[in-house]
């Protein structure tokens, strides 16, 4: 079973309002107009997984700082999970200070939604290392069985989309404080991953999984042999970042390396299966 665990669609009031709505989110308008920005909506995407032959994408919208916003990308998502037959599965967007944050994510898991993000913590203004910040957001996901996606970039060799966007260090205090909560990181964690050597740092990211959107225009083909050579390959999940992306390339970057057949089949699929069973809603107290 291939499993795309990372995938933006955008609802059309979006897309048709993007000007408008960049003058008043600049992190947004700083990434749809990069030049390998790409539209997407639900119709292509079951397109694109029919072409692929991919089984199940892990669909969010657009992680705006406007609550209203990211409650219009959840509607559309929700909507379009509904309506696939269990091929989509939803994630709810949500800026985590803002007030009735809290609410849209419990209203979208009552809908199907098995986790929020992708989350931009530098465009909606929330620190990800700040406990004080992210305590509600981590108690909500913990409550109601989901994980958590966090856009993560890298802190040397690539600016995106610029100084100030959440690295390893930032990505770690998350888990250190939030035990509790599952929590995947984008983009291969920053390089999270590489401190898992530590053994402190293997216990402290426990509960860090991580993901490959973008690894075609970041990484050569051995990044995939490191990681699963450094344990840490079970943790790894497939995520395109549709539209931007689609798992032709993907499968190309993966001829490139060592990794035999079945630990491939634990990235395309099995690893995302293995992290879905792990989500428990705790039992109320008798």
């Amino acid at each position: 079973m291939i499993i795309d665990s990372h995938v933006h669609i955008y609802p059309p009031e979006v897309v048709r309002d993007a000007g408008s709505i960049g003058e008043r989110e600049p992190y947004f308008r700083r990434l749809t107009s990069s030049p390998v920005h790409r539209w997407g909506t639900a119709e292509d995407l079951l397109v694109r997984m029919h072409a692929d032959g991919v089984d199940q994408s892990w669909v969010c919208g657009f992680a705006f700082a406007d609550l209203g916003l990211c409650r219009l990308c959840n509607d559309y998502v929700l909507e379009a999970a509904e309506r696939s037959g269990g091929r989509l599965r939803p994630l709810a967007v949500v800026p985590p200070l803002a007030r009735g944050a809290m609410g849209e994510i419990e209203r979208a898991a009552s809908r199907g939604a098995i986790g929020v993000g992708e989350l931009f913590p530098q465009g909606q203004g929330f620190e990800l290392a700040d406990e004080r910040q992210t305590w509600r957001l981590a108690g909500v996901c913990h409550e109601g069985g989901l994980f958590a996606l966090v856009h993560t970039a890298e802190p040397v060799g690539h600016d995106y989309p610029g100084k100030g966007d959440v690295g390893p260090r930032e990505a770690a205090a998350f888990c250190e404080h939030h035990p509790e909560t599952p929590v995947v990181f984008a983009h291969f964690g920053g390089g999270l991953w590489l401190y898992e050597q530590m053994p402190e740092m293997r216990r402290i990211l426990s509960n860090a999984w991580y993901d490959t959107a973008a690894a075609p225009f970041l990484y050569r083909p051995g990044v995939f042999d490191a990681l699963f050579a450094s344990g840490v390959g079970g943790k790894l999940l497939y995520g395109s970042d549709f539209p931007l992306l689609g798992l032709p390339r993907y499968r190309r970057l993966l001829e490139g390396s060592r990794l035999g057949e079945e630990d491939r089949a634990r990235l395309l699929g099995g690893n995302a299966q293995r992290l879905l069973g792990s989500l428990t809603v705790p039992l109320p107290c008798s």
